[in-house]
């Protein structure tokens, strides 16, 4: 099959409704098509006469693994959306814009985890007083203080990689999969143009409940329930509202909850359940909730090993419920845990199969909503392993993990006044030491694209694993830190036509899970991979941000995207996850992030501690919002 054609079961494909008729006659776009000299398009505003989108003027591409249209567009737009990513809100006219989810910590200006082949664009007119007549502005400034906008939005409902081009004069959309399934906007104004791309084609936001609107606190390093609890009653003594506790507890084995880093099995000594449900009993009378998180791998016992009995596991292979190789034996990454598997939402038991694990697992801890994280979904390894390879599990991951030996944090937060010259020195020659521990013998690099990423195509064949045209995407290879695009779901489909789905298809399952576990209630889910239309099931937070001003003034483009996208329930990591805050930072970015929907201060092991009430003004600026 050469075109894979996105199925409605997936995301979900706008249909006409029974007034089309009536209101075409009244819709402000105009669809014109020629075959003349070659097949083109034309979306015009009758309002206005104005050319929203045309391929006229360019040849329009459609072929195995490689499609390409473009359209004119005026000097000097304005164009919003196309994530994700971390950038300006206006995306500006020379930037190449990646679409393929990938597990990164939050560069800026790549490709990072969520998929939203949308964009608004916004253009503004000169109205004549005499005639009513308009004049495109293409500058920053007008002759008269009367002008007029109109608001126009364009989805490519397609789920395979891609880039777009913003150039001066044009758009240039490339996919290496799927089909042309544009849809197109009228607005005129910012919030119709939302309203129809939600209600027409992705569907509404979630209901929250009520709680999710106020502070969250979390951590990657509180050791036990007893530290959580501890965390807790500091935010009682200093009078700083809480609304739910949340850790973060898949990354290092002395300090999560997890058995081991496996999903739905509470680590027996630091985080058992018995005190477990005695904590969250407090925690719950209190008026307070509790939002454990969820990996998106899961753990594959050593066989060899008795003791190494995972029930979760044998129950998800025993229903078919995950990833295979072409050959049909289990598609075997590696993750927090060790060598893993993975859920394979098209396989007809894999939801029936996570709702049962959510509901054992909430009769032992009683969460209240779950957060899903590596949900690109993320393998530390390029392709699959053999099944002999389990016989070593479990195994640490192929990295070191911060606050290990070779991955200390040593750098003092942004702005800091390094008044001890002593500890300064200290410091840097420690860090001195850890980069170039880290970088001997290693070898040559280079920044161009490795070759082996660049195939010539074969007339009638896929290449699955390295396509003929390499998108830009952040990791290189599509199978870096990612499950490879050859690995097969249960239809048949090839990951490398899903792979933009996974974190949208876990956030359903999840969503369905929760309708489960809590009957006539509304389930509260954060997930980190998103794509057109996963809005209807959960929020998003903005994944693994850096302690730098730069990242708070970014986080408002990013809400501000998400809310174009359809997925309001958005915030960051505040005072930042990667690196160490200081007051002033983290003073500021508290009071920032309480204009979010969601709000959540959140940081990664080893850093300084950051919680609301390490320093006296951020109890102030906190207590104050």
């Amino acid at each position: 099959m050469s075109h894979y054609i996105l199925p409605d079961r997936l995301v979900h494909e706008p249909t006409l409704d029974g007034e089309a008729k009536v209101e075409s006659l009244t819709n402000d776009l105009g669809f014109y098509w020629s075959n003349e000299p070659t097949f083109s398009f034309t979306v015009i505003r009758r309002n206005t006469g104005d050319v929203l989108f045309t391929t006229e003027g360019s040849k329009l591409v459609f072929e195995n693994q490689f499609i390409e249209f473009a359209s004119s567009l005026p000097e000097n737009y304005n164009l919003y959306g196309l994530g994700e990513s971390i950038h300006g809100l206006r995306l500006g006219n020379n930037f190449t814009k990646t679409i393929y989810a990938a597990d990164v910590g939050d560069p800026v200006d790549y490709n990072i985890y969520g998929s939203h082949p949308f964009y608004l664009e916004t253009r503004y007119f000169e109205v004549d007083a005499t005639t009513g007549n308009l004049a495109l502005l293409t500058g920053n400034s007008s002759t008269q203080n009367d002008y007029i906008s109109y608001s126009h939005g364009v989805y490519l409902r397609n789920a395979h990689g891609q880039e777009i081009l913003l150039r001066p004069e044009n758009i240039t959309w490339r996919t290496i999969g799927g089909s042309i399934d544009l849809y197109f906007f009228a607005g005129p104004t910012q919030q119709e143009v939302t309203a129809a791309y939600q209600k027409g084609a992705i569907g509404l936001p979630v209901m929250q409940q009520y709680f999710t609107f106020g502070y969250h606190q979390c951590r990657w390093g509180y050791a036990n329930w007893s530290q959580v609890e501890e965390v807790v009653m500091n935010y009682e003594k200093f009078g700083i509202p809480l609304e739910s506790i949340w850790y973060l507890s898949t990354f290092q084995t002395d300090i999560d909850y997890m058995n081991q880093y496996r999903d739905f099995d509470n680590d027996a000594i630091r985080y058992n359940y018995t005190t477990g449900q005695e904590f969250l009993a407090r925690l719950h009378a209190s008026g307070r909730h509790y939002i454990p998180i969820v990996d998106s791998a899961i753990y594959v016992p050593n066989p060899n090993n008795a003791s190494d009995a995972y029930p979760t596991f044998d129950r998800g292979n025993a229903t078919h419920s995950f990833m295979t190789n072409p050959d049909g034996s289990l598609y075997i990454g590696d993750v927090w845990p060790g060598y893993t598997v993975f859920p394979d939402w098209l396989a007809p038991g894999a939801g029936n199969w996570w709702t049962n694990e959510m509901i054992i697992w909430h009769g032992e801890i009683e969460f209240d909503g779950i957060w899903i994280d590596m949900s690109e979904v993320s393998s530390f390894i390029i392709g699959s392993v053999s099944e002999s390879n389990i016989t070593m599990n479990p195994v640490h991951p192929p990295f070191k993990l911060p606050g290990e030996p070779g991955a200390i944090i040593y750098d003092y937060p942004e702005n800091f006044n390094v008044s001890n010259a002593t500890e300064a020195a200290s410091a840097s020659s420690g860090s001195s030491s850890q980069a170039a521990a880290t970088s001997s013998g290693g070898g040559s690099s280079s920044s161009t694209t490795p070759n082996y990423l660049r195939t010539s195509p074969t007339p009638g064949v896929r290449n699955i694993n390295y396509p003929p045209y390499v998108i830009n995407n952040v990791q290189g290879d599509l199978a870096n830190h990612a499950v490879s695009p050859n690995a097969t779901h249960a239809d048949g489909t090839q990951e490398y036509d899903v792979h933009n789905l996974f974190g949208h298809e876990i956030l359903n399952a999840t969503y369905n899970a929760l309708l489960s576990v809590f009957p006539g209630k509304r389930p509260f889910i954060i997930g980190r991979s998103t794509f057109a239309g996963s809005g209807m099931f959960a929020g998003h937070w903005g994944g693994d941000n850096y302690s730098k001003w730069a990242y708070m003034f970014f986080s408002i483009p990013q809400a501000l995207s998400f809310s174009l996208f359809g997925i309001p329930m958005f915030g960051v990591d505040t005072c930042g996850f990667n690196g160490s805050s200081d007051e002033e930072l983290c003073n500021r970015w508290m009071q920032l992030s309480a204009f979010f929907p969601f709000y959540r201060n959140h940081n990664t092991l080893s850093a300084i501690s950051q919680e609301a009430y390490v320093w006296a003004s951020v109890i102030d600026a906190t207590k104050r919002q």
